[in-house]
């Protein structure tokens, strides 16, 4: 039987497996480069007496109970509809995914049903049986303008890439819809945010007498002396010492603000539709439980897109293009993960995938259980 596990990574991959293998009975030390636990989950209480998430919103949803029940073991969850808001050049906010109403501001339209917003769309729409990229997938479906105004700056501020350089998968990911709904993820979801805060979920599913947890500290290879096996949330290419190449991330700066007597609104997030060097904004108070101490201020924090290696190697989004070229090479670096014995490479940085919470909770469950039914 194995008795020594080494988790590299203290984020959602890491923890999964950590908890899992030590109730198996497991000998599981974690550790993460940086100085806290919960990876970009991590939040914090602010000087303003506002909830922060540190790594930007973290807004939990999924449609796997058991990925639910999981998670609900260690803390007490509050229902919450995410709501996002788009500011149009003219001043005002509209719902994001494109909804009715969306169509209704920016076309001058009073269209009151899914059929006249269909109708209208599939007249703007251009012809293209097999969408090859991003801009072609969006042309298709909702024409020029509606591209041009909320995706086409966006996604080069975001990516630092043209829609018809990113995958199809990029923006599929954001539902088209005809009707008045204006949440953010689909209806069929489960969507929920911890009451106490991500960090504090975290701190009792590492609480188990057999799980131990060093911050501040970087994976070596020596490591794995004395370790029966590795789960490791490392970047693949730099376990590898980027032998094939680098993988590209985009990364975030965050700039917060202090406000003074800022109005509630219904709504967390403003994505910006403009050229500018922000992509959206985050009002943290109006998330459920995070306003701790009413001060009288409040924080709101704007996201600043960048390559990377621009931001302290500090990876978030894994690229995507039209092509597949970085996924090629992902396959590449995978290969060479299949000749290590002693180690699985997991979570966004492992996989080079972009990933949900849930989804990476739901493959950790799945990985952890694999391993030990192949192990007895």
């Amino acid at each position: 039987m194995t008795d020594k596990i080494l988790i590299v990574g203290a984020g959602f991959a890491g923890a999964v497996h950590a908890r899992v293998l030590a109730e198996a009975g497991y000998d599981v030390q974690v550790i993460d480069k940086r100085p806290h636990i919960a990876g970009n989950a991590y939040d914090y209480t602010d000087a303003n007496g506002i909830r922060v998430h540190a790594y930007g919103p973290h807004l939990f949803h999924s449609k796997s109970r058991n990925v639910i029940d999981w998670v609900s073991r260690f803390g007490v969850f509050t229902p919450y509809a995410h709501k996002v808001r788009a500011l149009l050049p003219g001043g005002a906010h509209v719902p994001l995914p494109v909804n009715l109403d969306t169509v209704n501001a920016v076309f001058g339209t009073g269209f009151e049903t899914e059929a006249q917003v269909q109708a209208h769309l599939a007249t703007l729409a251009l012809p293209i049986a097999a969408p090859a990229n991003a801009a072609e997938y969006l042309h298709a479906n909702i024409g020029t303008v509606l591209t041009d105004l909320f995706f086409r700056p966006y996604t080069q501020k975001m990516w630092g890439l043209a829609l018809e350089e990113m995958a199809v998968a990029v923006v599929k990911r954001i539902p088209l819809r005809f009707d008045r709904r204006d949440t953010y993820f689909a209806d069929d979801e489960i969507q929920l945010l911890p009451r106490d805060g991500y960090t504090a979920l975290f701190e009792r599913i590492f609480d188990h007498p057999n799980i131990s947890v060093s911050l501040s500290t970087g994976f070596e290879k020596p490591m794995l002396e004395g370790q029966d096996f590795c789960f490791n949330a490392m970047p693949i290419d730099e376990y590898f010492g980027f032998a094939l190449g680098e993988l590209p991330y985009r990364s975030l700066r965050f700039h917060h603000e202090t406000v003074i007597g800022l109005p509630t609104r219904g709504w967390s997030v403003t994505n910006f539709t403009d050229k500018g060097r922000f992509t959206r904004e985050t009002c943290w108070h109006v998330l459920p439980h995070h306003l701790e101490q009413n001060t009288g201020r409040h924080t709101r924090t704007r996201e600043e897109p960048c390559d990377y290696r621009d931001n302290d190697m500090e990876r978030y989004y894994p690229v995507k293009t039209a092509d597949d070229r970085y996924a090629a090479l992902y396959e590449r670096y995978k290969a060479l993960a299949g000749a290590e014995t002693k180690i699985q490479f997991i979570g966004r940085c492992g996989t080079y995938q972009y990933l949900d919470m849930d989804q990476i909770i739901n493959q950790s469950l799945l990985s952890a259980q694999r391993f030990l039914a192949r192990v007895g």
